[in-house]
């Protein structure tokens, strides 16, 4: 083929993707003024520190799992922040395309795809969270390209279950993503019991669960070689405690006597403090009691207190946790749990300090002496005030708010009711990545990041057509309205329930 031809074609191919290149054109603007304006990344923290100690001693750790600090010391030879920040950029960028091609994939018109993955593509606070060095950019990124392999043939013209191949690949992709981040756990039954929906659906299924159980378990066996315990982690029980503490009585609890100390007092409970700075308090209970809160031992009792507290208190329990979901769709954002912990969600302008706390390598010094260890950039946190001022002013003003996620979520709802299987699979994930965390630890609005595209991708799922015959865009908007109005009629009071003849209209009719 001569070149003119190959520009031809290449241009006829893309043509019909033009207003996504557009938008994509704009996003990647903003991420490279993003790596201008802070070269050295953003940190987070606490958490930061953390990876990055890992990463230059790999091991499984107590408190969380070390996914991300293997994409850190697989990147460790370049010596660069620059490059970790920037291939998280490119992972936000990949689940835009990935979520844009799934909508097209459903037969959706390119603009219903695009307006599908504008806040991934343009939220700012998701810029931010892929330029700290955290987990969620990686877990994202995984969790997005498992779903994305799962869901292409059934979005297909044919609605075909997914094969075992694609199955095998996306059970892989989100066992990867929960080493990344333990939340993702919970999405693997949920994954499988969608699977066995469809009829047939046992292989892929089977599949599925082997392909997601193998590098899970190798994970829990290295931690047991480790840690003592077969387990992801060995924290969930003070996370847990943390969310049950601030109501929990013993008198309603009634725990066994190894476990009463573990009760709050009654002033602390009534300051509400918010579990994710009680969890960290060096005079809680049970930081008093055990030197480490993350062994097996103190583990286990944490848990069965927080058990405890939840059987014998729902009602509180699930309390807590609709108030933390509520947070997500509010129409501001909350200095939750802290103003600390929420300022590092917004950029900054000026470099940050760094504690001169001990680090997370396992070799002594401080988490500064870490990250110069793990760098050759110099200087660990740098602000270009022209490109950062752009930033901050921009985020300012550009993100999504919490009612328009709360709207996206009531769509989706009707997804799974029109669209069945692969629109549950979609909001499943959404619900499951969101209620999860807040169940099982406390509300942080960078837990919001992954839900994200999952909700976006049910919601457009609603005005798919439900086969290559039926409209799609606006026309399925009109034909869902319309089919919806015609269903309302015919069970009306007015008409009676379906299929019953029409009432009369004097007096004598009947309630």
């Amino acid at each position: 083929m001569s070149a003119p031809r190959a520009v031809t074609a290449a241009r006829d191919r893309l043509r019909p993707h033009a207003l996504f290149l557009i938008a994509l054109a704009g996003a990647i603007a903003l991420r490279w003024t993003t790596l201008r304006a802070y070269p050295s990344g953003l940190w987070f923290t606490g958490d930061s520190y953390f990876y990055i100690g890992h990463a230059l001693n790999p091991r499984p750790s107590p408190t969380r799992t070390t996914g991300y600090s293997m994409l850190l010391w697989l990147l460790r030879p370049a010596h660069s922040l620059y490059l970790v920040v920037f291939l998280q950029h490119v992972m936000g960028i990949a689940v835009a395309v990935m979520l844009y091609a799934l909508v097209r994939r459903a037969r959706l018109p390119g603009w219903a795809a695009v307006l599908t993955a504008l806040p991934v593509l343009f939220d700012g606070y998701q810029i931010e969270l892929e330029h700290l060095f955290m987990s969620e950019a990686l877990f994202t990124f995984l969790l997005t390209a498992g779903m994305t392999v799962l869901l292409w043939r059934p979005l297909g013209p044919d609605r075909a279950r997914p094969g075992w191949r694609q199955a095998v690949a996306a059970g892989a992709l989100l066992s990867a993503a929960t080493i990344v981040r333990s939340a993702g756990a919970p999405l693997v039954p949920v994954l499988l019991l969608g699977l066995l929906l469809w009829r047939g659906g046992w292989r892929t299924a089977v599949a599925f669960g082997t392909a997601a159980a193998v590098p899970l378990l190798s994970y829990a066996l290295w931690f047991q070689q480790v840690n003592g315990t077969f387990a992801l982690t060995s924290s969930d029980g003070i996370f847990l405690w943390g969310r049950t503490a601030n109501w929990a009585a013993c008198s309603k609890i009634r725990p066994p006597a190894h476990e009463r100390d573990l009760c709050l007092p009654k002033r602390v409970q009534a300051q509400r403090i918010p579990p994710g700075r009680l969890d960290w308090i060096s005079t809680i209970p049970p930081r008093k009691r055990w030197r480490t809160v993350a062994t097996p031992e103190a583990n286990k009792t944490l848990r069965d207190f927080a058990i405890r507290a939840i059987l014998a208190q729902p009602r509180a329990y699930a309390g807590d946790v609709a108030r933390g979901i509520g947070y997500t769709f509010e129409n501001r954002r909350r200095p939750y749990p802290n103003d600390t912990t929420e300022m590092l969600y917004h950029f900054p302008d000026r470099p940050q300090i760094f504690p001169g706390g001990r680090g997370w390598s396992g070799h002594g010094g401080t988490a500064l002496g870490d990250i110069l260890t793990y760098t050759d950039d110099g200087t660990p946190s740098r602000v270009n005030l022209p490109e950062a001022k752009r930033m901050i002013a921009y985020q300012k003003h550009v993100y999504l708010p919490g009612p328009v996620l709360g709207v996206i979520f009531v769509v989706g709802a009707f997804a799974v009711l029109r669209r069945g299987r692969t629109a549950l699979l979609a909001y499943g994930a959404a619900v499951t990545l969101l209620v999860f965390p807040i169940a099982s630890c406390d509300f942080d609005y960078r837990y919001v990041m992954p839900v994200l595209p999952f909700a976006c991708l049910a919601a457009a799922l609603a005005f798919a057509p439900r086969n290559g015959d039926g409209p799609s865009g606006a026309g399925a908007v009109y034909a869902w309205a319309r089919s919806s109005r015609r269903a309302w009629a015919r069970s009306s009071r007015w008409w009676g329930s379906p299929g019953s003849r029409r009432r009369g209209t004097g007096p004598a009719s009947g309630p």
